[in-house]
């Protein structure tokens, strides 16, 4: 009975402290906390190797060369070798020869005009022939009632002015008709167009029975021909780096479509108005088309600039290309290594390379670069 009463004893204890505990009010202030971890994440241009001694190092150099400015641009046609093709008899189009892009050469056919022109043209012919023969008859025939004193001299001044005005007006209805294509000895109504220049056909605004010519609703300009033999290729100059360019500097250009082939060209004009947007100048360059260059191809050109600049050079074996993009590694510290990427120039005697930007002369970088690469694969 003892033991029973103990027992007993004991849980209504325990049944107190309970209840007394659920009297209490939660505190925060005194709910202990524990410090946030932060984990830093890895920075992925910083590569670590084991042994970074067998990777040795080369500091790079130094080239004291003109400054160099590239920029881009495309090609358009030289606008001083565009000729329109107009034909001077209006009329309906009844023949075209050529179309769109093809390549024509000097005096070739490329349509032909039904004109009522033409026969307008050729009846003032006529009429002027007419008109001449019987004015040089009746001068004949005064100059010899002349001689015999049989007119006065003023009859005489009067037939010879009316045979002049006869001839004037022969002769400018022949050049009309010269000046539509008409052949006077074998006359028609058809006129042909000939190309007046060799070229490519860069503009078409007429086709079969449209109307052509200076004086009906069609377009007066039946084709453009653009001699592309020199073209101009129009270029972006940022406002900060006009005072590197200059009419007549030497630009050399790349064309994305041709890679590893470099032409040569002059700048011939420096656009006088900013684009407000982009704050850029227009600077044309002249270049000699050797054949393969088309309107609209991307190009890049590189303007040697007036001052000297002083660029780091490291050789071609520490470059990495990756992703379109040139990359160096430079020493980080202990066994790490840090990728940076570089803007690669021109390449000098001893497959060195020129670094635009990205790195310093005397900044120590990997000599070898596919030997780490090689290495972090391996790893």
């Amino acid at each position: 009975m003892k033991a029973r009463a103990a027992v007993q004893a004991a849980a209504l204890l325990a049944v107190c402290l309970m209840l007394a505990a659920c009297g209490k009010k939660f505190d925060p202030a005194k709910v202990e906390t524990t410090p946030a971890q932060v984990i830093e994440a890895g920075n992925a241009d910083v590569v670590t190797v084991e042994n970074p001694q067998d990777f040795p190092l080369v500091a790079a150099g130094e080239n004291d060369a003109p400054g160099e400015l590239s920029v881009t641009g495309a090609v358009f046609p030289d606008i001083n070798r565009e000729i329109p093709v107009i034909s001077l008899a209006s009329g309906r189009v009844v023949d075209i020869r050529v179309t769109l892009d093809e390549s024509v050469h000097k005096g070739q056919l490329l349509m032909k005009v039904q004109s009522p022109d033409v026969s307008g043209a050729f009846d003032t012919y006529l009429k002027a022939v007419n008109d001449e023969q019987l004015a040089d008859k009746a001068y004949v025939r005064a100059k010899d009632l002349y001689a015999h004193g049989a007119i006065a001299l003023e009859i005489l001044e009067q037939a010879e002015d009316a045979e002049k005005d006869a001839k004037a007006d022969l002769n400018a209805a022949n050049q009309w008709l010269n000046t539509l294509g008409v052949d006077k000895n074998h006359p028609s109504d058809t006129v042909n167009v000939y190309a007046p220049i060799s070229g490519v056909i860069v503009a078409q605004n007429v086709t079969n029975a449209a109307a052509a010519g200076v004086t009906y609703s069609g377009s007066a300009t039946a084709f453009t021909i653009a001699d592309l033999s020199h073209v101009w290729v129009v270029c972006d100059v940022y406002e900060d780096d006009l005072s590197q360019v200059r009419l007549g500097q030497e630009a050399k250009i790349n064309f994305n479509a041709y890679p590893g082939q470099t032409l040569t060209g002059r700048i011939s004009d420096i656009g006088p108005v900013l684009d407000p947007n982009l704050r850029t100048a227009k600077v044309r360059i002249d270049v000699e088309n050797p054949g393969m260059l088309r309107l609209g191809m991307f190009a890049t050109a590189t303007l040697v600039g007036r001052t000297k600049q002083v660029r780091a050079t490291v050789p071609a074996d520490a470059i990495l290309h990756l992703h379109d993009q040139d990359w160096v590694f430079v020493p980080a510290g202990g066994n790490h290594f840090r990728r940076i990427a570089v803007q690669v120039g021109e390449t000098l005697p001893g497959n060195i390379q020129v670094i635009l930007s990205g790195i310093v002369p005397g900044q120590q970088v990997v000599r070898s670069v596919l030997q780490l690469e090689a290495t972090l694969e391996a790893q």
